[in-house]
């Protein structure tokens, strides 16, 4: 009876082993990893741009702070924060009550003093005439004289209080200087607005530049000519270009820190002014090979990258020098040769020897492929 058992349970552990086939006889086996082009990165030569980092913002070149040159209340604003304006386009309408009764005046104080100087005028002519028939004292006609010149005066005085005035009422139309856009309203309608009070700034998107500063201790590396790549916050991974205008002759007595101004270079410019940028000035540049940071896996102090090597992947130990500032991508120093391929987002279930094939499927990813897995 026990030898009976015995051999129903040999044939019975050997039927499971049976049906569980080759694959069970190798359970480290993996299926083929499918990859689309876009899944690998092939090493090539890039230049290597080095130098100060610079911080500042992005300003326009031609702005206006139009600021109240009357006091009076704000009747109108014409133009709202955006606003596209042309120059000489109406954005702000002041009272000009008391104003144009002063024009008023003047005007009239100016008819009266020309009356008056041609009155004036005419009694001289006569003094010169009677003077010279003898009927009049030299004395009468110096006097005549004094009367005509003192009312040519006061008509000039009338005159020049007319141009004024009406100086006055122009300024009460607050108007676009040039071709812009309104970035920031500070008047409102009912608003008494004294000399000197901010009412509107208007810049123009088209004359951004890169307002930066460097540390003095990097001043002597600056030239102007040099060109720069910065990146601007809001534009995410967005390289910009530019060349360096003019170096400031001054150094901030605060934060010891010299002002560079930047123009862009090409037509990529962002189009916001008042943003953060930061960037490296390019003084020195080099050639290198270099990996993505995306393909470099991290073993504690190992570092290696998966080659494709045929129809497998071959796991290779890689020496790495800094990062590409601009880029943040790895300088190779060892490891791998130009012309290589690499995948450029491994995942962790890889192995090395793991056979490949393409992956007709559009837009695959090897994350998406080793997930499934």
């Amino acid at each position: 009876m026990p030898y009976r058992i015995c051999a129903i349970l040999l044939l019975a552990l050997a039927a499971g082993g049976c049906a569980k086939g080759p694959e069970a006889a190798q359970p480290g086996s993996l299926a083929p990893l499918l990859i689309a082009p876009e899944d690998v990165h092939t090493v090539r030569n890039s230049a290597i741009a080095s130098g100060p980092s610079i911080t500042g913002s992005i300003q326009p070149e031609r702005r206006a702070d139009l600021r109240a040159e009357v006091s009076a209340v704000v009747l109108r604003v014409l133009k709202e924060n955006g606003d596209v304006v042309r120059r000489g386009d109406l954005l702000v309408q002041l009272d000009d009550t008391s104003i144009r009764d002063a024009l008023s005046s003047a005007q009239a104080a100016s008819r009266a003093a020309g009356q008056a100087f041609e009155q004036a005028q005419r009694q001289f002519e006569r003094m010169k005439t009677l003077r010279g028939s003898g009927m009049a004292s030299t004395q009468q006609v110096e006097d005549a004289e004094i009367r005509r010149n003192n009312a040519q005066s006061d008509m000039e005085g009338a005159k020049s209080r007319v141009v004024s005035a009406r100086q006055q009422m122009q300024r009460t139309e607050v108007r676009a200087p040039f071709d812009g856009v309104v970035s920031e309203r500070k008047a409102s309608a009912g608003d008494t607005a004294q000399i000197g009070k901010e009412l509107l700034k208007v810049i123009d998107p088209t004359s951004l530049r890169f307002e930066a500063v460097v540390s003095a201790d990097h001043v002597g590396e600056v030239k102007a000519g040099q060109p720069v790549s910065f990146r601007v916050n809001g534009y995410g991974e967005e390289e910009f270009t530019g060349r360096v205008r003019r170096v400031n002759p001054a150094a901030n007595p605060t934060t010891r820190q010299v002002e560079v101004l930047v123009d862009f270079t090409g037509s990529n410019q962002p189009k916001l002014a008042g943003l953060y940028a930061e960037g490296r000035l390019e003084t020195q540049s080099r050639t290198s090979l270099t990996i993505p940071a995306s393909a470099v896996v991290r073993e504690g102090d190992k570092v290696s990258a998966f080659r494709l090597q045929g129809d497998r992947l071959q796991k290779v130990t890689l020496a790495i020098a800094e990062r590409d500032p601009r880029t943040g991508d790895y300088i190779l120093a060892g490891g791998l040769a130009e012309g290589d391929r690499v995948l450029r987002h491994p995942g962790d279930a890889l192995k090395d020897g793991q056979a490949v094939q393409p992956n007709p499927a559009p837009k695959a990813s090897v994350a998406a492929s080793s997930q499934a897995r």
